[in-house]
């Protein structure tokens, strides 16, 4: 009976977290493309989930943690929906394809989202994931900055569903 018990207020807890949360889920898409998933931690930030094929060359996954306007700056709106900026900060890691080599480092994003009166979501951003690449890296040492990370996963329109 305890058992019962106990499975029964578990899934009450989560059924009132994922309630009390809200999500979205969709893609950006760029200089490559991305499915991306959003989980609001509070009405002030939100935890930012990128798994993607940057520039189309590679595999890439890519978190950050954001908070949603920074510094109280709110952006005015009287009309249905509202409108929300956001920054924050993050890591990522990766491959290329040619040259076979690997990434990891610093995420960061900036951005602006809309979310509509019904379930739906679109943003601008920019998320650049700078650090160190390895690998075979042809005429270049084996060690050096990947600088892809600046343009390849940077400025993306998404699309997302909330729920």
């Amino acid at each position: 009976m305890k058992k019962l018990g106990l499975i029964v207020f578990l899934m009450a807890a989560f059924a009132a977290i994922s309630y009390a949360q809200p999500r979205a889920i969709g893609a950006r898409i760029g200089y490559g493309a991305e499915v991306s998933y959003q989980h609001s931690l509070s009405s002030e930030n939100m935890v930012s989930i990128d798994l993607g094929i940057p520039a189309f060359a590679g595999l890439e996954a890519a978190a950050t943690y954001d908070w949603l306007n920074p510094g109280g700056l709110v952006i005015p709106w009287d009309e249905k929906g509202s409108w929300n900026w956001y920054a924050g900060v993050g890591a990522g890691a990766g491959f290329w394809f040619q040259p076979m080599c690997g990434f990891v480092g610093a995420a960061g994003r900036v951005g602006i989202e809309y979310n509509f009166w019904f379930p739906l979501q679109l943003s601008l951003d920019y998320r650049p994931l700078i650090g160190i690449e390895f690998g075979d890296r042809g005429d270049y040492p084996p060690v050096g900055f990947n600088t892809n990370g600046l343009f390849a996963g940077g400025i993306a329109l998404g699309v997302r569903y909330l729920f």
